[in-house]
């Protein structure tokens, strides 16, 4: 098979992502949407992601961390998604595609700017805060590929530690991205490309474990999302440019 330079940075942008969702538990999307949307066009790149962030979530969690899932925590989360994907997808199949990564774009840059402010906001708390967060998720999932933020800080409001955050966001990870191809489908890639995502999976996982030992989790989480903002404000300019 032929590999192009498009090729191997679309299979280093899923290393990349995936090592950070290894580190810290968090960051796929917010890394690697941006990049793949640039790289693939608005459609197939969030599909991919949509595939390979759930992909990630269900190794992460078969390793032991099921057991930690709190379901009642996360029945309103994923049955709130699961009412919000359509309009997701609906959404991002009708607007023009400059429209699209401008609102991409944005999206990224407003929940990494709110995650790492750590805003509380009271409307996320409780039944209710669930239910917010999870349309929220699922709506930005399907349609930007950017369901975690949401999640964040409603786990944020709920005063979850890390160790609690990071098994119940990958079990909203499988279900929501489960969902959202579902909507959106699987995307029509050459086989060398969905090797070459393979390949990166499997690297980022060794890679993100091995510094995950090395790296403090503060400054990992904190350049997770400066990369995340980098991706997203870049996305945004080139939408708003070709307006």
């Amino acid at each position: 098979m032929n590999v192009g330079a498009a090729e191997l940075l679309l299979g280093g942008v899923v290393l990349v992502g995936a090592s950070v969702q290894w580190l810290t538990g968090m960051g796929f999307a917010l890394v690697a949407v941006p990049a793949l949307v640039l790289l693939l066009g608005p459609a197939p790149g969030v599909a991919l992601a949509n595939c390979a962030a759930g992909a990630i979530c269900a190794v992460g969690l078969a390793g032991g961390g099921w057991r930690q899932v709190r379901l009642n925590a996360m029945i309103p989360l994923v049955a709130a998604s699961a009412c919000t994907v359509p309009a997701g997808t609906w959404v991002a199949a009708h607007l023009p595609e400059p429209v699209l990564l401008a609102v991409m774009g944005g999206l990224v840059t407003v929940a990494v700017l709110l995650v790492m402010g750590g805003t509380r906001v009271p409307a996320l708390s409780g039944v209710k805060g669930a239910l917010t967060a999870g349309a929220a998720g699922g709506f930005m999932n399907s349609s930007a590929g950017v369901g975690g933020p949401p999640v964040s800080l409603y786990a944020l409001n709920a005063g979850w530690a890390v160790r609690e955050f990071v098994p119940n966001a990958q079990f909203y990870g499988i279900v929501v991205n489960a969902f959202s191809i579902a909507a959106n489908g699987v995307p029509r890639l050459e086989s060398g490309v969905w090797a070459l995502a393979v390949a990166g999976m499997a690297a980022g996982a060794v890679i993100g474990r091995a510094l995950a030992e090395r790296v403090p989790e503060r400054g990992a989480r904190l350049l997770v999302l400066l990369i995340a903002l980098g991706g997203g404000l870049s996305t945004l300019v080139k939408g708003v440019w070709e307006l």
